[in-house]
């Protein structure tokens, strides 16, 4: 990362002047702050106190068979189970660093935009838990089909603002409370759930998620030993899959990001931003965006409002560009039949968001096969379980 949070051609701050103080504040704050011990030690005690961690790696030796019967292509498929968090999902992790820093810079309210609800009901629940008030804004298209996360957030005390512009969805929630920031900017610090946005969001959100990638690598070597060929996360803004992938960047381990296909990309009702993009600025930072010939921002589309977003993290736009890390698109169908699979060989009942990185396991683990000459060994980013989305997957049911 070069200045003003730039990965390669990717990030920068393309923001109101407004903000430009309260940016420059929190890039400070990153490295005075939370990069120093006495926040990490206060940080990592509620992570392992509050929120459970470490969460544990699991061998899915049942999913692993299902997927390839042969056992010719899959070896070994290791999950990382971010679902055994508190509030169930990853997003924890990130919300509690956000707003334990917000408390540590005097500022009294926090915002927040969700789209599956997850990052909101972290966000929510770390206010609640710090004696913060916190607003959540939340497309009304995910409001309705995300009511278990709405209701869980309205107990912990949060006030959820329905957000009827646009496409009701995730990237117009995110421009509600970008709005909001602005006109109070004094007293709000904005916790923004993926490693996308402005500078130094990505960085930020990287280095509170990188926690999921750590302890990952240190399982493995502890357990199945070494290290694994072959990662994998799904991909909507891309906290989870940055955070698993920042400990194994380095290493020659083969980086893949499961991203949303929709109803087809041949369709245009998807969100395969890193399949299908073109360079534009979304959010305040230049990334890889779904958009017309024009530059217009298009409606993203996803049965799972996690990854209905038409941009990405401007990290994982560097890593698909410098060749580091592939990316791949399922199909709503497929991620839907993918979350049945694990609910039947593992007894998990994962996030449609995760499902989608369950339902790239065969193209994976096929192009791995050619790689290596061998079956590959994968360590899977279970990033969230999927209470929430129990009537979004009844109505694609047959």
């Amino acid at each position: 990362m070069t200045a003003l949070g730039y990965y390669g051609e990717f990030g920068g701050r393309f923001v109101a002047e407004t903000l430009v103080p309260a940016l420059a504040q929190l890039e400070r704050a990153v490295h005075e702050i939370v990069l120093r011990e006495p926040f990490q030690r206060e940080w990592r005690d509620l992570l392992s106190s509050y929120v459970g961690r470490p969460t544990p790696l699991w061998r899915a030796e049942r999913l692993s068979r299902a997927v390839d019967p042969s056992g010719d292509l899959l070896g070994e498929l290791w999950l990382k189970r971010e679902d055994l968090c508190h509030t169930g999902a990853h997003k924890i992790n990130n919300a509690l660093g956000q707003v334990l820093l917000a408390k540590k810079l005097g500022k009294t309210r926090v915002i927040a935009e969700t789209g599956a609800g997850q990052h909101g009901v972290a966000t929510a629940t770390a206010a609640a838990m710090m004696g913060l008030p916190c607003a959540v804004y939340m497309g009304a298209v995910d409001v309705a089909r995300q009511a278990p996360n709405v209701a869980r957030m309205r107990l912990l005390g949060a006030r959820v603002l329905p957000v009827e512009s646009g496409s009701r969805t995730l990237k117009d929630a995110m421009n509600e409370a970008l709005r909001d920031w602005v006109t109070h900017v004094a007293d709000t610090h904005y916790c923004v759930g993926s490693a996308a946005g402005p500078h130094p969001y990505p960085m930020l959100v990287a280095e509170l998620q990188r926690v999921i990638g750590d302890e990952a690598r240190a399982e493995w070597a502890e357990g199945p030993g070494g290290l694994p060929d072959t990662v994998v996360a799904c991909v909507g803004g891309g906290s989870n899959a940055i955070g698993m992938f920042r400990a194994f960047i380095s290493d020659p381990v083969e980086l893949y990001g499961v991203e949303a296909a929709g109803e087809g990309l041949d369709t245009e009702r998807h969100a395969a931003t890193l399949t299908r993009g073109r360079v534009g600025v979304l959010h305040g930072a230049r990334t890889l965006v779904l958009s017309d010939d024009d530059g217009q921002i298009l409606e993203a589309h996803s049965v799972s409002a996690g990854l209905d977003y038409p941009g990405v993290g401007p990290e994982h736009a560097a890593l698909l560009r410098s060749g580091r890390a592939k990316y791949l698109a399922v199909t709503d169908a497929e991620a839907v039949a993918a979350l049945h699979l694990v609910a039947r060989t593992e007894g998990i009942l994962v996030a449609l968001e995760t499902a989608h990185a369950f339902a790239g396991l065969p193209a994976i683990a096929r192009a791995e096969h050619a790689r290596l000459g061998r079956p590959a060994r994968v360590a899977l980013c279970l990033s969230g379980r999927g209470d929430k989305d129990l009537a979004t997957v009844a109505e694609h049911t047959p």
